[in-house]
C-alpha cells in the first residue's frame, strides 16, 4: 500500500534525503519548503510554502498519512526568528496535522535541548536545559510535540546529534577548505574530548524505522547517534590523512581562544557560536539504548565514517557547493568564516 508522506523543510539537506529514501521506498512524496528543491525527483510533488502558514499546511496534509518536520532555522539566525521558525512552525504543522486526521507526525528535534549536560552518556530523561536561543526554541517546540501528543496524536520526538553526510556544508566546510589547501587544523585544548556525531543516512533509516514502527512504541522520544566515535582530534585528523598534505591537527591554548570566540560571535564575526564553543571543551555523547531496545534500530556508521563520507563528497562538488549570491544561511551552504578565514594564514 503507498503512504502518503509530506517533508517538511524538504529542499534542505536533511529534508532532501528524506525526500529522495521515501520516494525510493515507493511512497507518495510531498516536499514544502521555500526555497527550489536542489533537485527534483519523479513523483514528488513540490510545494512553495512557510511552515507557520497554517492553512497552506493544512491544505497541503489533507489525504496524507504521515508529516515528518524537518523545517528549522539554525543557531545564526536572529533569535526572534529562530524562536518563530522553531517553535511557532512546530505548532503551525502539528495543529494542522492533528485538523486533518495525519496519523503520525514525526518531530525532527536535537540534543542541543540538553544544553551543555554534565552527565555522559545523556539519556532521554535528562532534564531539558537550554542556554541559547537555539536550544531554548528546540525545547519549546518538543514541549508542542508533548502537547498535541497529549491531544492524542502519535508525534515521535526524534533528538539527533549533529549529522554530516553528502550535502552538508556549514561549519563543516571550514575544516575541509583547510585541510584541501594544506593547512593545519587547530582545536581547543589537547583535543582529546569525544564529541559524538551522526550520519545524515542512518537518521534517514531511523525515520523510516520509525514510520513504520507500530504506535505505542513510536510515540515517545529518542536520542540518535552514531555508537562508534572517538575524540574530535582523531576524526578532524582524518580527514587531513584524507586531504594527503601530512597537515596535523594542532592544540591551541583553550582559555584565550574561548574568550576570543566567544567576543568574535557576539560581534558577528565569527559563525563558530557560544554553545558549540563551550560544547567543545568536554565530552558530548549521547545513549541510544532506548532506540535500540524500543524500535529495534541501531547506526551503521562511526563519526569517522560520516565525516570522510561527507569530505569527499565536497571534494567531489566543491566547485558547486557555493552558488553565486549564496548566504551561507543553510546547511547545504558554506558558513562564511568571517574572522576565523583570516586565521588560516597562522596554520
Amino acid at each position: 500500500m503507498v503512504r502518503t508522506v509530506l517533508v517538511t523543510g524538504g529542499s534542505g539537506m536533511l529534508g532532501g534525503n528524506l525526500v529522495r529514501s521515501l520516494a525510493a521506498a515507493g511512497n507518495r512524496v510531498l516536499s514544502l519548503d521555500l526555497r527550489p528543491p536542489v533537485e527534483t525527483l519523479p513523483g514528488v510533488e513540490h510545494l512553495t510554502a512557510d511552515v507557520r502558514e497554517t492553512d497552506r499546511v493544512r491544505a497541503a496534509l489533507t489525504g496524507a498519512d504521515a508529516v515528518v518536520h524537518t523545517a528549522a532555522a539554525l543557531p545564526s539566525y536572529p533569535e526572534d526568528e529562530i524562536r518563530s521558525i522553531i517553535v511557532d512552525g512546530t505548532r503551525s504543522v502539528l495543529r494542522a496535522a492533528h485538523e486533518t486526521g495525519v496519523e503520525r507526525a514525526v518531530h525532527i528535534s536535537s540534543t542541543a535541548v540538553y544544553g551543555l549536560p554534565d552527565t555522559v552518556p545523556t539519556t532521554e530523561d535528562y532534564p531539558r536545559s537550554p542556554v541559547d536561543a537555539y536550544s531554548r526554541a528546540k525545547a519549546g517546540a518538543e514541549e508542542v510535540a508533548e502537547e498535541f501528543r497529549a491531544r492524542g496524536l502519535c508525534v515521535p520526538i526524534l533528538r539527533p546529534k549533529t549529522f554530516v553526510g553528502p550535502g552538508r556544508m556549514g561549519l563543516f566546510a571550514m575544516l575541509f577548505e583547510w585541510a584541501e589547501e594544506g593547512r593545519n587544523f587547530p582545536v581547543l585544548g589537547r583535543g582529546d574530548v569525544r564529541i559524538q556525531m551522526f550520519s545524515v543516512d542512518d537518521l534517514v533509516d531511523a525515520v523510516a524505522a520509525t514510520l513504520a514502527a507500530p504506535a505505542e512504541a513510536a510515540d515517545d522520544t529518542f536520542n540518535l547517534a552514531a555508537a562508534e566515535f572517538g575524540t574530535i582530534r582523531e576524526d578532524f585528523q582524518a580527514v587531513l590523512d584524507a586531504a594527503g598534505h601530512g597537515k596535523r591537527v594542532v592544540s591551541i591554548p583553550a582559555a584565550p581562544a574561548v574568550r576570543t570566540l566567544d567576543a568574535l560571535s557576539r560581534l558577528r564575526l565569527s559563525p563558530v557560536y557560544g554553545r558549540l564553543i563551550h560544547k567543545l571543551r568536554a565530552d558530548s555523547y549521547v545513549s541510544i539504548d532506548k532506540v535500540r531496545e524500543v524500535l529495534g534500530w541501531s547506526p551503521r556508521h562511526s563519526n569517522r565514517d560520516a565525516i570522510l563520507t561527507t569530505y569527499r563528497w565536497w571534494r567531489e562538488h566543491r566547485a558547486t557547493t557555493r552558488a553565486p549570491g549564496s548566504t551561507g544561511r543553510t546547511s547545504r551552504e558554506p558558513w562564511k568564516q568571517g574572522a576565523l578565514g583570516l586565521a588560516k594564514a597562522f596554520f
